[in-house]
């Protein structure tokens, strides 16, 4: 166990953030299956709302910097490229 003040601090910071990051971080998965469940199940009434949510969610995790950056807009860029993709095929 830690002996300083700082380190305690820390430890303490850190779990907080570690805790934070794991649910944005699964938040954001669960809202990209459900996008890519409906583009995959053609759902197009439903598409449209689901990658909207997930887009959200990507952007939200970027931000708060659980994601980089540049990995949220490779993520988002392919989800709305899947989404076109089957929009258009309906």
């Amino acid at each position: 166990m830690r002996k300083n003040k700082s380190a305690i601090k820390r430890t303490v910071q850190a779990e907080k953030r570690r805790l934070r990051n794991s649910h944005v971080k699964s938040t954001m998965k669960t809202h990209i299956k459900k996008a890519l469940s409906a583009i995959n199940a053609k759902d197009s009434a439903n598409v449209e709302a689901a990658t909207k949510t997930a887009i959200a969610y990507l952007d939200k995790a970027s931000s708060k910097g659980v994601i980089h950056r540049n990995q949220a807009a490779r993520r988002i860029s392919r989800l709305a490229k899947k989404a076109h993709r089957a929009l258009a095929a309906t």
